[in-house]
């Protein structure tokens, strides 16, 4: 969570603390018990290494549920977020039967906005999820 990476394209999540990581695992942990999906941990298969992180969010400022991801700028650019995020897509598709899977990035991530409309994803509008904070909105 506090890769330059992430704090650049996601943003600061203020979890600088151990209380602070305890709280932010307390809030994905809630979201499992409450929705049945969230953020998984992506691990390379032949060592475990962790490479980022990728799922399905349902926030509360946003009507649909997202598809979500993040990896660690060391592992960036080798096709482990369109391997994951490739799966989380069928899987919130076929598992849990949604209709609509939408998915936001920063408007200057052109990376993230690549893969997404690899996915299938389109660009629909810019919109600000908190003021001051504009996103561009795509959707499947």
């Amino acid at each position: 969570l506090n890769d330059p990476g992430w704090l650049r394209f996601i943003g600061n999540k203020l979890v600088h603390t151990h209380e602070a990581a305890l709280t932010y695992i307390g809030k994905a942990q809630r979201m499992y018990r409450e929705k049945g999906f969230g953020l998984w941990v992506v691990e390379r298969r032949e060592d475990g290494e962790p490479l980022g992180l990728c799922g399905l969010i349902k926030r509360d400022t946003l009507h649909d549920v997202d598809l979500g991801f993040g990896f660690l700028t060391r592992h960036q650019g080798k096709g482990h977020a369109w391997e994951a995020a490739a799966a989380v897509l069928e899987y919130g598709q076929r598992v849990i039967g949604l209709e609509r899977i939408v998915a936001i990035t920063s408007p200057d991530n052109v990376a993230s906005s690549g893969l997404l409309e690899k996915l299938g994803f389109a660009f629909e509008r810019r919109m600000e999820l908190v003021p001051g904070d504009e996103v561009k909105l795509y959707a499947v």
